[in-house]
């Protein structure tokens, strides 16, 4: 059996292949990838495993933006730190989860599934991830974040925020009217507590709002220059990699 483990936590990817040569010797972990865009190139040019383990929050976005880009085609066993997906859903659509930090016994279980819906694997059928993508994507996400400033603790609206970034190696809101406010959250925690659908993380530093975007250009080396309605402290660029992700999510509202 030959497996991928996709997981952007190099601590947590190799104790999982450790736990996996423990409860199967015979299968062989044939990659570790760390992100959406590295997993959307191997699934695009290798031979599919026979099956994967990823993680829900991956450094450059949540893992359900590689099913709109890629046929599955073998089983999926999700991991994930959050509690707050909707992990029934999974089950639903006959694919198994754990939950971080997992244990030998977590792992054992999730092969015993999977053994169990090996004949439905045989058939060549795939659940259907677009059920999925709209009861974990769709929702609208977190509402407001608390900051300070001036002395004083105020909420401010997700929908009035054009982005997130990072700024002096602290995260920063720019609201529409141009207010900026610090937080405490990393830009990663930001990402899986805000809607997919209306902000999209362009690279490390920046996570935009669907709304904020103003035009997008073709640039050197198939990269595409972003452009808010609002100033922006940095050139906004997308690598050619991540490029077809972005477009597809700016078409598909």
């Amino acid at each position: 059996m030959n497996i991928i483990i996709i997981e952007d936590e190099l601590k947590a990817a190799r104790s999982l292949e450790n736990i996996i040569s423990e409860v199967r010797p015979q299968a062989k972990v044939v990659a570790q990838l760390q992100s959406i865009e590295s997993s959307l190139r191997y699934l695009s040019e290798n031979k599919h495993p026979d099956l994967i383990f990823m993680d829900i929050q991956l450094s450059d976005g949540l893992c359900f933006e590689i099913f709109k880009s890629v046929k599955i085609l073998c089983p999926i066993v999700f991991c994930t730190a959050f509690d707050e997906y909707s992990l029934e859903a999974f089950k639903a659509n006959s694919v198994d989860y754990v939950l971080k930090p997992f244990s030998k016994i977590d792992i054992a279980d999730a092969f015993k599934k999977v053994d169990e819906l090996r004949n439905f694997f045989q058939q060549s059928t795939v659940p259907d991830f677009s059920n999925l993508l709209s009861q974990i994507a769709a929702p609208a996400g977190k509402k407001s974040f608390l900051v300070f400033k001036n002395n004083k603790y105020t909420t401010v609206s997700t929908e009035t925020i054009a982005f997130f970034y990072i700024r002096n190696d602290s995260t920063s809101i720019m609201c529409f009217d141009q207010q900026e406010y610090a937080l405490n959250q990393s830009l990663d925690q930001i990402t899986s507590l805000v809607s997919p659908l209306q902000f999209f993380r362009l690279n490390r530093q920046y996570l935009i709002n669907f709304s904020a975007v103003k035009e997008v250009e073709h640039y050197f080396m198939r990269k595409l220059f972003v452009k808010l309605i609002i100033p922006t402290p940095d050139k906004l660029l997308i690598n050619k990699e991540k490029s077809p992700l972005f477009l597809n999510w700016l078409e598909n509202r």
